[in-house]
Formats: C-alpha cells, structure tokens, sequence
C-alpha cells in the first residue's frame, strides 16, 4: 500500500497546477517548461505586465506565448480514470506524504498544507487551522489586492517616463536650435571679426605708407645738405691753408658763404605721426566693434526667440561673449 500510496503521490504531482493545487484544466506550457493551468497562468500575469515571470521559477518570459500541453491534457484524465483509493479526487487536492490523505487544511503558524490526521497530531493541534480553499481563498485576495497596487504603481511610473520622453525629446529639439544658433553666430563673429581685421590693417598700413613716404623725403633733403656742407668744408679748409696774398684775395666772399650756410633741418621727431600712432587703438578699438556687433546679435536673436519657445515661458540660454562688458 505504502508503493501505491508514493506513486499516487507522485502522479498528482504531475497533474496539479502549483497555482490553484488543482487537477490542471486546459493546461500550457510557458518558455521556461513549467505548466500552468490557461485560467491560472492569465491571471497571475494580468492584463498588461511588461515582462512574464514564471509563478514557479520566476523566470522572465520574453513574450506571452502560451502552448497548449495535449499531453499533459491526456494525463490528467488517466490519472482521474485511476481508482480513487489510489489517486483522490481534485477535490482533495495534492495528498499528505506521511498519511496518503488528501491535504484539506491550512496551518497558519507553520504556513503549510495538511491533512485532518496531522490535525490532531501534537505538532499542530494548538495551531491555528482552516480550509485549504479558505486559507487560499483570502491569499488570493491579498495577492490580488498588492498586484493592484503594484500596477498602479507600475501605471504611474510609465506615465512618469512617457512624460520625461516627451520633454527630453522637446529640449533636445530646443538644444538643436541653439547649437544652429551658436554655429551661425560664431560664423557672423569670424566674418566681422575678419573684416574688422582687414580695416584696421589697411588703416596701419597707411599710416605706415605716410611714415616711410616722409622718412624718405627728409632723408633726401638731408642728404642734400650734407653733400653741399661737405663740399663748402672742403672749400673752407683749401682756402684757409691758403699763403697770405691769396687767402685775402676773396676772402670776404669765403667768410660770407660759410655765414649764411644755415638753414633750417627736418626734425628727427613727429608729434602728429606719434600722435597719430597713440590715438589708433582708441578711435579704431576692435573691442568695441566687437562689442556693439554681439550686442546687435543678441537685440536681433532676442527678437527671433520672441517667436519661438521661450515666448510660450520656456527658458533659453543667454550666450555671452568674453568680449562683452570688458
């Protein structure tokens, strides 16, 4: 009897659904292997779970596919064709190992099935018991009072991160417009810049056209004097080496020349070419060409964003140049 009874045991093992400890009804298989009852399996993945965790082994199913189990199906009414002193029936559920009989209460000290026999056992006889259909009962209630929560909670952070979706998609749309923002102002910046450049070296440029224009002269001028001083030299010294009789022959006209040789000389200093010079950096400050350009783009970008997002109260960067305000 004792052979039957562990075979019986073991052939309702096969045939009993670990969800609801009945016979399976409809049974399928999941990705894992484990069977589940189709009612059983659908209601502890509810409607809208992301993932699908096995009930038995946890492991996650990819997708919801459920395959019908036909030979399972057929075991299952072999095993109800048995005889029912070897097998009881899906009222009795799985049976007690130590006993063979069918376990229809529940202790709740020690949160396991037993049958009537273990009931009066000095393990269990001052513990708390109840049906096994009660006692599953009302854990079904409260399993499927925390999965609601849970959803809702699930509910709530998938609204969460659809709602951060669409802002992170708004501000990277509003980042793209300020990247095109900040290319085409630096595009401005170097043009004006370059331009700015080109002005300021053509205008040194012609300051240093007129500085070798008049070194150039005065040189000429010089050169001339020291040519006609070095050659009234040469006619002084021949003349005072000269004997008595014909040094004073002429010799007023000699002493009159070398009188009036004076003229007056180009200075070897320039106040207005200097003047010139010290003045250029203020009247042709590229720091303040810069300046009043950044501050007509930002008066022309400030106008061109009043179209746009930051019109509807959303905040823009403000872009800022080193150059700006010194």
């Amino acid at each position: 009897m004792a052979a039957v009874g562990d075979l019986a045991g073991r052939f309702q093992d096969e045939v009993t659904c670990s969800v609801c400890l009945e016979y399976f009804t409809d049974p399928v298989s999941i990705e894992c292997g484990h069977n589940f009852c189709r009612a059983c399996i659908s209601w502890c993945w509810g409607e809208s779970e992301p993932n699908f965790p096995c009930p038995q082994c946890r492991e996650p199913a990819q997708q919801r596919h459920l395959r019908p189990n036909r030979q399972l199906g057929n075991l299952v009414e072999l095993v109800k064709g048995l005889s029912g002193q070897a097998v009881p029936g899906p009222q009795g559920g799985r049976v007690c190992e130590r006993h063979q009989e069918p376990l229809k209460l529940f202790c709740e000290e020690d949160q396991t099935p037993i049958c009537v026999i273990c009931r009066e056992s000095r393990v269990h006889r001052a513990h708390t018991v109840v049906p096994i259909e009660e006692a599953a009962q009302e854990y079904r209630e409260q399993i499927l009072s925390h999965l609601q929560r849970v959803r809702e909670e699930r509910e709530e952070l998938q609204g969460l991160k659809s709602a951060w979706d669409k802002e992170s998609e708004r501000l990277l749309r509003q980042t793209a417009v300020e990247r095109q923002l900040v290319v085409s102002q630096c595009e401005q910046l170097h043009q004006f810049v370059a331009e700015q450049e080109r002005l300021l070296l053509a205008r040194l440029g012609e300051l240093e056209e007129e500085i070798g224009r008049r070194r150039e002269e005065n040189a000429a001028h010089l050169c001339e004097e020291i040519s006609r001083l070095s050659a009234l030299i040469t006619e002084l010294e021949g003349k005072r080496q000269q004997p008595a009789p014909e040094l004073l022959q002429g010799v007023r006209s000699a002493v009159n020349s070398g009188e009036k040789t004076w003229s007056p000389h180009p200075a070897t200093e320039s106040p207005e070419l200097e003047k010139r010079i010290w003045d250029f950096p203020r009247e042709n400050s590229l720091q303040g060409a810069v300046t009043g350009f950044l501050e007509r783009l930002a008066a022309e970008t400030g106008e061109g964003r009043g179209q746009g997002p930051a019109a509807a109260g959303t905040c823009s960067p403000v872009w800022s140049s080193p150059w700006v305000g010194g």
